[in-house]
């Protein structure tokens, strides 16, 4: 009897000494990010969702604002959030140099981006663009869609003159004239757009790829209960938002501060948010993005896009029930 009690305490003690029974235990807060491009983080943060759902556990959320997909992916690399909000190409891209994500879940299909160039400008077509100034923030789906385009055209990233800015410095770099395109994002893009004249000369819904909510892998691994309630939480603010166009557009507005005109035009032009689940369409528009960067030699010949792919989406954590 004494024997079997202690084959019990032992085995009770490697369970606890096991890391993610460890990390559990000790999770005392969960990091996530909240972005323009993603209006359904808006209404998550707004109205206390994930708070609610959590303090029972003793658990804080911490937010942290992403500005373009390769921000959140360089805080998810550097493990400073658990949860970032990115395009379903930047995390494929990322997933292949070796960033330790999950795709689980999707919170919009976006046409987001689209090939600006000013009020004024001559430029009319992608083939223009050679030899011209296009500012861009690399690890986006803006640059993605950019490289994708120029292929379409004959040309690669070596033909134009790349300016690295992030999404906002890009629209005011165009407005004020020190670049001749801008491979645009919204909300600015629609603000450039409405306030400026800036014209959106190419365009290419299918070519957005869809937007994509990304874990750590490690986090997933140890905490697979608090992704799920994540997700949960994620899946009642994004049927909220489609429900309630006006408290949506409200939120936005309130973080946002631009007008009722811009912020229509991003969230009922070029923003929809019946998707939920990574499925079919999500995959075949990522692994199309994928294998367009492998033939404009982005990503190296060598890789195999769908592996990677299947070794980025897991879409086993389970989702509510419509």
């Amino acid at each position: 009897m004494l024997k079997a009690a202690r084959w019990i305490f032992a085995a009770l003690t490697l369970i606890w000494l096991l890391p993610g029974a460890k990390a559990a235990e000790a999770l005392s807060e969960i990091r996530i990010d909240w972005a323009t491009y993603n209006p359904v983080s808006m209404v998550l943060k707004q109205r206390g969702l994930l708070e609610k759902e959590f303090s029972k556990d003793g658990i804080s959320i911490v937010w942290v604002q992403s500005a373009g997909s390769n921000k959140a992916l360089e805080f998810l690399n550097a493990g400073s959030i658990d949860f970032g909000s990115t395009a379903g190409s930047a995390a494929l891209v990322a997933k292949i140099n070796g960033n330790p994500i999950k795709s689980i879940y999707v919170y919009s299909r976006p046409e987001w981006t689209a090939l600006v160039t000013g009020k004024d400008s001559k430029i009319a077509s992608v083939a223009d663009l050679k030899g011209k100034r296009v500012a861009v923030t690399r690890g986006t789906d803006p640059h993605i869609f950019l490289v994708r385009a120029l292929l379409g055209a004959g040309l690669s990233e070596k033909d134009i003159t790349p300016v690295l800015l992030q999404h906002a410095d890009g629209k005011t770099a165009l407005i004020r004239g020190d670049v001749d395109a801008w491979a645009g994002l919204d909300p600015m893009m629609a603000q450039a757009e409405i306030e400026d004249g800036a014209k959106l000369f190419y365009r290419k819904p299918d070519a957005n790829t869809f937007g994509i909510l990304n874990v750590r892998e490690q986090f997933l691994k140890d905490h697979p209960d608090i992704v799920r309630r994540v997700l949960a939480t994620y899946e009642e603010a994004r049927k909220y938002s489609l429900a309630n166009y006006d408290e949506l557009k409200k939120v936005f507005i309130g973080v946002t501060k631009l007008p009722d005109n811009i912020v229509d035009k991003q969230l009922k032009e070029r923003t929809e948010l019946t998707h939920s689940r990574i499925a079919t369409p999500q995959r075949e528009s990522m692994l199309a993005a994928g294998q367009a960067l492998q033939q404009a030699g982005v990503i190296d010949a060598k890789v195999d896009v769908k592996a990677a792919l299947d070794s980025l989406i897991d879409d086993q954590v389970p989702l509510p029930v419509n």
